[in-house]
């Protein structure tokens, strides 16, 4: 086991490593945050003062050897636009995020499990069809194209539901329900997909000749089965969350740090971006390493294999 986690543990140190290399070289080549601060055009003279201001006049070597100096230290850089700490921007607007992704999360587990659960043990009726059906349009939907349709329809035609911040707990519904509807599509889909694979195994049948009742088949054979592959799809849900909070804090104006993250981009602030890509990455880092030892731990195979 020790050996498994140290495995897993140096691939994680070393991921991050790359993204934290490319991350700084992308921002670094994708133009100076000056351009965006001065539309108009920004004197030589005082151009040349903000460079040296924030060590944009060094090579880029020496820029990374610096950032890494201080990263070592908990510094990880302020904004170019308001002076304030990159972690800071991030720290303060991440329980917004927690919010509504946690909601988002729960809904979409106490649905997609249940609905999958459903379709492979009634795979053969018209209802598990049509909950299949269903799953994969809330699947092949975007986040952003889903959320503009309940905003336009339960915000301006029916006038029903808020449609931006994050007030009251009628403001959370729309946000939620954007961000859990094709995580209850994935996780539904995946469930029933590792169900019918446990019905196919041996011991079901053992089980079934012994004369367990079909709910208990399904309880302790089927379902327990199922749930150990589910943690994988669980986990790229986690992930996929991070990336979908992005685009429906921008629909519904939610103060979380997808809007940072987007403003960021737009601005080309340096120490804020590069930040918000190590922070995003770092997260699915762990949550896969997460995943990788609550697998192990549940399939003791998978500690052989590696």
């Amino acid at each position: 086991m020790l050996q498994f986690l140290g495995i897993r543990v140096v691939r994680a140190l070393i991921t991050m490593s790359i993204v934290l290399v490319i991350a700084f070289l992308t921002v670094r080549y994708s133009g100076e945050p000056f351009d965006a601060m001065y539309p108009e055009g920004i004197p030589p003279e005082m151009e040349e003062a903000l460079r040296e201001e924030w060590n944009l006049n060094l090579p880029i070597w020496d820029q990374f050897s610096l950032y890494i100096g201080n990263m070592l230290r908990g510094d990880f850089g302020r904004s170019i636009f308001t002076n304030e700490e990159a972690w800071r921007m991030y720290a303060e607007r991440m329980p917004a995020t927690l919010a509504v992704g946690g909601l988002a999360f729960l809904l979409a587990v106490m649905i997609g499990i249940p609905m999958g659960a459903f379709a492979a043990l009634h795979r053969e009726s018209a209802a598990a069809r049509g909950v299949m059906w269903i799953a994969f349009l809330g699947y092949a939907v975007p986040h952003f194209v889903l959320g503009i349709g309940l905003v336009l329809l339960f915000g301006f035609h029916w006038k029903l539901l808020p449609t931006s911040g994050l007030s009251t707990p009628w403001h959370y519904i729309l946000p939620v329900v954007t961000l859990a509807i094709p995580m209850i599509a994935a996780i539904a889909r995946f469930m029933r997909v590792a169900m019918l694979d446990a019905v196919a195994q041996a011991h079901v049948g053992t089980a079934q000749a012994k004369g367990l009742t079909d709910g208990g088949i399904a309880r302790w054979h089927i379902l327990r089965n199922a749930m150990v592959p589910l943690l994988t799809v669980l986990g790229l849900e986690v992930a996929g969350l991070m990336n979908g909070s992005i685009f429906v804090e921008a629909v519904f104006s939610l103060p979380g740090v997808g809007r940072v993250l987007v403003n960021a981009v737009l601005d080309r602030d340096f120490a804020v971006l590069q930040f918000g890509v190590l922070a995003y990455a770092a997260i699915i880092v762990l949550i896969t390493l997460m995943i990788d030892i609550l697998y192990a731990v549940a399939d003791p195979r998978v500690r052989l294999e590696a």
